[in-house]
């Protein structure tokens, strides 16, 4: 049922512009800067053959990561939830610690082991291997849920187990495969880190040389106003391709035993991704880790403040982030109309954004606002919640979603204002997927880099920012025991995530 967008409580419209407003402050920012230099210039800017390239690479390369994610995302999926697979838990857990692990630190892996690495097709690669969970993850808890019935009747009816579930079983799914394919596209089009380290030209990397070569903020913010633009086509392209499909209440289909031989071909499938993106990385840092003179190196002291400051950093962004997100994905669960398109839209915003130009739009807001937080903790998690928002959104607007519209009007007929029926009833029901959107978060947060080297405040380092500092002077050794640790400790939240997307579609 689809409530009208005139009956949408104030207090929920209110506290959605408010989060929709914090969200909106990067680029409010860029379009002060891109109108500094006059609408000839931005003209002339986005005019240059350079720039053009640099919107290309960008397109395509979210458009072939996203579509490589979708299916090996989706098949990983329904191996691990339609084929008795022996250990199907630990190979869940498997399929989700590419998420513990940042594109930039994957590709310093590859190239460790292959130096010549560059282009398209590495940076293709590894962003589909470390994203392809956005995708496995939300698609596997939807066909737990999924009914099994209309796919029953598709076989009856002579269809082939592909097509039974292309045509009764996808459409239930569709939501949380697109819902995962817009994270994979705003991940890609945003990424820095591997596209800077395989040297394959995207916007990001124009915005980083024009901010780094002359520091010019109005070239720099005018390819960001573009980078704007390209993630609002995607971010309007998910919400055409979205339909949500009524749910009955029917049995689940049961996983199928299949013969060896086919179990063999298809664990590869589920398995390929962490190779790619997990196990070849460590195991290139493993190798610099055990070198005799690294061990003797480590500073154990810096290493656990590092470790605690990366903690501490994650989960105040988590809560705030998820602060944020909430009403934006509870007005967009629910009710339809402009001001809904618009203001969730705006929320999307922040992850299409490089994480430079966010922290530089900070430094500008914060000097010229709050002068008094400038180089503080609050701008930096302030900045991580701007940043990492729409993966709260995504995911807590689908969990919102599944809330029978039923039980809200039970509550109200027992008394209940509209705001205590949302409390007491829908909250408690979509909570899983809350818990869902922070840790992703604070896996993002965790592995966050352009933006924690602008806002950190003197004396504040995280493991990002020491990886990073022993890279850039080809400390490699150095590096190693920062990145390790990265891995581990954004392992944990990865870990405990898909445990959650296991049992969330249950509990709903």
């Amino acid at each position: 049922m689809t409530i009208a967008p005139a009956r949408a409580p104030l207090w929920l419209v209110g506290a959605a512009l408010v989060a929709a407003s914090a969200a909106a402050i990067p680029l409010v920012y860029l379009v002060v800067r891109a109108a500094e230099s006059g609408l000839a210039a931005v003209i002339e800017t986005l005019s240059r053959g350079r720039v053009l390239e640099y919107a290309a690479n960008s397109l395509g390369l979210a458009a072939a990561t996203t579509a490589t994610a979708l299916v090996l995302g989706t098949a990983v999926a329904f191996v691990l939830t339609r084929v008795r697979v022996p250990f199907a838990r630990t190979w869940l857990l498997i399929s989700a610690l590419p998420l513990a692990v940042p594109s930039y630190l994957a590709g310093y892996g590859w190239l460790v082991v292959i130096p010549g690495l560059n282009g398209f097709v590495p940076s293709w690669l590894l962003l589909t291997a470390v994203t392809v969970p956005y995708v496995t993850l939300p698609v596997a808890a939807a066909l737990r849920g999924a009914s099994g019935d209309l796919e029953g009747v598709a076989r009856t009816l002579g269809r082939g187990p592909l097509r039974a579930f292309l045509v009764a079983t996808w459409p239930s799914v569709r939501p949380a495969a697109i819902a995962g394919s817009l994270l994979v596209a705003l991940y890609a089009l945003s990424d820095f880190g591997l596209v800077a380290m395989m040297r394959f030209p995207t916007l990001t990397w124009g915005i980083n040389a024009a901010y780094s070569a002359s520091f010019d903020r109005a070239q720099a913010a005018t390819l960001a106003l573009l980078l704007v633009v390209l993630a609002l086509v995607v971010v309007s392209g998910e919400r055409a391709a979205r339909r949500q499909v009524p749910r009955a209440a029917a049995r689940a289909v049961a996983p199928r035993s299949v013969g060896r031989g086919m179990l063999i071909s298809l664990l590869p499938v589920v398995a390929v991704a962490p190779l790619i993106g997990v196990a070849v990385p460590l195991l290139a840092l493993l190798s610099r880790l055990l070198d005799a003179a690294t061990l003797r190196a480590i500073d154990v002291p810096r290493l656990l403040e590092a470790v605690g400051s990366t903690i501490g950093v994650a989960v105040a962004a988590a809560l705030l982030a998820v602060l944020l997100a909430l009403p934006i994905a509870a007005l967009a669960a629910r009710y339809r109309g402009r001001l809904v398109t618009a203001i969730e839209s705006v929320g999307y915003l922040g992850h299409a954004l490089p994480g430079i130009v966010v922290g530089l739009s900070l430094v500008f807001f914060s000097l010229a606002v709050v002068p008094v937080l400038y180089q503080s903790l609050a701008v930096l998690v302030f900045a991580y919640a701007v940043l990492f928002m729409p993966k709260a959104i995504g995911t807590m607007r689908a969990g919102l979603g599944d809330v029978p519209p039923r039980l809200v009007s039970v509550a109200r007929t027992l008394g209940m204002s509209p705001w205590q029926a949302w409390w007491r009833v829908t909250m408690p029901l979509a909570l899983p997927s809350v818990g869902i959107g922070a840790l992703l978060v604070a896996i993002a947060t965790m592995k966050e880099l352009p933006a924690t080297l602008l806002l950190r405040p003197t004396g504040t380092q995280t493991l990002a920012t020491e990886l990073w500092n022993r890279t850039v002077v080809f400390e490699f050794g150095a590096a190693a025991p920062y990145a390790a640790l990265l891995v581990l400790v954004a392992a944990v939240p990865a870990v405990i995530l898909s445990g959650v997307r296991s049992s969330a579609k249950e509990e709903l």
